[in-house]
């Protein structure tokens, strides 16, 4: 098989990458070829050497075993297999749970380790933190455990269970774009209505995502399946060559629903959900392949490990908190084949208003509460997109009533159109969503960073440097909740480094650093600093002007802290640092800070004895 150019890149890469790392997430778009990448991988640095494969789900192992057994001998462990491990082959594959035993045995021989959805590997978990461990004591030191995956981001809060704990770093292989530009992906063309009458309110998230104990009634209540059904109908009429659909629900009886009223239609439809017995799922699967089922309905098999090309449309009627989720659904739809031009993307769960387009979205290997938080705003994204009153990014909401009695409610970009009318219905009825929702009732991020780089060189160049730089002690002990936070920021604006990093792992790595340092400060000066529901950037700016919020003595020593930098860094130096600071100072306010602190890259207890 020919390598695309990605492919050929990283190959050419890859003695420069394992000199380096050890441990490592190769990051590609779904469709993009990644199990042909570890299959060369494999042929061309590891042949004839022991290499254990694992994935989480048995319908990934059997595509993993159809694709690396044309070259290679490989065996599929089975629940039962016990005894050594390579007796006869060179590949196992697994999933993390199986025959426990024998992976055990493999782990100590093995020349390297590749977890297929590598976003799934949880080092606080039962399964993948045992292999880990192991791993890390008894793997060959010039062993490398190498991940794959396009979406290195994990939905938690646990900071013992984030991805940077298992893996040092993020090679970028390949992005959405660049692979549409050469005809790898097929471009998405979105289609997002917002339904008025779904009530997500009052929900708890607690866990991270929408519970679908209580998504699932408020869906079937909602006039959410009768939208997505409409807009289907609409853009069936316009793809080429026919269309074929992947529906994304959360639970079966939202599935079950959406069935009922597709076939209504007369349309072909069928329903997969993870009971569906493999050999009917498979079958169904390739009919669906072959055109003969347009629309395969499904609740939690789609969205990782299915690859249908044929597949036109997508129809997203899952809200979710996930990245991942939205991610890793839509981009089942982007691989390309003969004939097909786009892939329609019909979103009635807002998750294109909460999280943008799959094309832009960014990843991070650490994250905490406020990290999905945010997306209880079912329009965040286009909140962020908002930079002034006549801002090109402005998104319009289609109020129109319709015959049917619903409202259109189709999300536009402001000045695409002809007078700004909706697309779908030609209505003037649209309202500006920033407005109307009141998005960004604080102040956002280009304002924040305008003001700081501003403000802190005119407020130095005044100061009295001799008076300020002695009453740091002062200025934390006296400091309220809100205070330590500015003073967190100002002083990570400091100490972080302004040099480049070469990965997201590296950047996380630079900035958790100095978030120790200031912990070990705290606790050392024995400052507790409460944890806070959310992370203000009126806070900084408050500072900036010492305004309402940070009194004069915290807001001119935390100028001093950060003016002395300017004086010392280059410009692109003090952007580095103030992206990092923003971060560090985030996660210090959304986890607080204690004695208490057991943290991955800070434990209190132990920062404190060696002093």
């Amino acid at each position: 098989m020919q390598l695309r150019n990605w492919q050929k890149e990283i190959i050419d890469q890859f003695p420069v990458i394992i000199r380096q790392h050890r441990r490592f997430i190769l990051k590609a778009p779904t469709g993009a070829g990644k199990t042909v990448l570890a299959s060369e991988i494999v042929e061309r640095f590891y042949k004839g050497k022991k290499i254990i494969v694992l994935c989480h789900r048995l319908v990934l192992l059997e595509q993993l075993e159809k694709a690396l057994s044309k070259k290679h001998r490989v065996k599929k462990l089975s629940v039962s297999d016990d005894g050594p491990a390579f007796d006869g082959y060179e590949i196992l594959l697994s999933t993390n749970m199986r025959a426990k035993d024998v992976l055990e045995d493999a782990i100590p021989k093995a020349d390297l380790i590749i977890v297929d959805e590598a976003h799934r590997v949880s080092p606080n978990g039962k399964g993948y933190k045992r292999i880990i461990d192991d791993f890390e004591k008894r793997g060959k030191k010039e062993a490398c455990f190498m991940g794959l995956t396009a979406s290195p981001e994990r939905r938690t809060g646990d900071q013992r269970d984030q991805l940077h704990l298992a893996f040092d770093t993020i090679i970028d292989c390949a992005d959405i774009e660049t692979l549409i530009e050469e005809g790898i992906l097929v471009p998405p063309t979105y289609r997002p209505h917002f339904v008025h009458d779904l009530d997500l309110t009052g929900i708890d998230i607690s866990s991270g995502d929408f519970p679908v104990s209580k998504l699932a009634p408020a869906i079937v209540k909602s006039s959410m399946i009768d939208y997505a059904l409409t807009i289907y109908r609409e853009e069936r009429e316009n793809i080429s060559p026919k269309p074929i659909s992947a529906w994304f629900c959360p639970d079966v009886t939202v599935a079950e629903a959406t069935v009922e009223s597709i076939r209504l239609f007369g349309i072909e439809t069928a329903l997969v959900t993870a009971q569906t017995p493999i050999g009917e799922r498979m079958k169904l699967l390739k009919s669906h392949e072959m055109g003969e089922i347009e629309a395969m309905v499904s609740v939690g098999v789609l969205a990782e490990g299915w690859d249908n090309p044929q597949c036109n449309i997508i129809v997203h009627m899952r809200p979710t908190l996930s990245k991942v989720l939205w991610g890793q659904s839509v981009g089942r739809g982007l691989r390309s084949a003969p004939g097909k031009e786009k892939c329609v993307v019909i979103d009635v769960s807002s998750n294109w208003s909460t999280f943008g387009p799959v094309e832009k979205l960014q990843w991070s290997l650490w994250s905490h509460r406020r990290s999905y938080m945010q997306y209880m705003n079912r329009f965040n994204w286009i909140g962020q997109q908002q930079h002034g009153e006549d801002s090109e990014d402005t998104f319009m909401l289609c109020e129109n009533q319709l015959p049917s009695k619903y409202r259109c409610s189709h999300i536009y970009k402001k000045n695409t159109y002809s007078d700004d009318t909706c697309p779908v219905c030609g209505s003037y009825a649209a309202i500006d969503i920033h407005k109307e929702q009141n998005l960004d009732s604080t102040l956002n991020e280009i304002g924040l960073h305008r003001l700081f780089f501003d403000r802190v060189a005119k407020v130095y160049e005044e100061m009295d440097l001799s008076v300020w730089a002695s009453l740091g002690g002062t200025a934390w002990k006296t400091a309220n909740a809100k205070e330590q936070i500015f003073l967190s920021f100002c002083k990570a604006f400091g100490e972080v480094s302004g040099e480049a990093t070469n990965s997201e792992s590296h950047f996380w790595d630079v900035s958790l650093e100095v978030e120790a340092n200031i912990r070990g400060y705290l606790v050392e000066n024995k400052l507790q600093l409460k944890k806070q529901e959310n992370f203000e950037l009126s806070l900084i700016a408050d500072g900036m002007l010492a305004g309402k919020e940070i009194r004069t003595l915290q807001a001119h020593y935390g100028i001093s802290l950060c003016g002395e930098v300017f004086q010392t860094h280059s410009v692109v130096e003090s952007e580095r640092k103030y992206q990092k600071a923003l971060k560090v100072a985030e996660r210090l306010a959304v986890m607080g800070c204690s004695a208490k602190d057991n943290l991955p890259y800070f434990n209190a207890a132990d920062h404190l004895s060696k002093k």
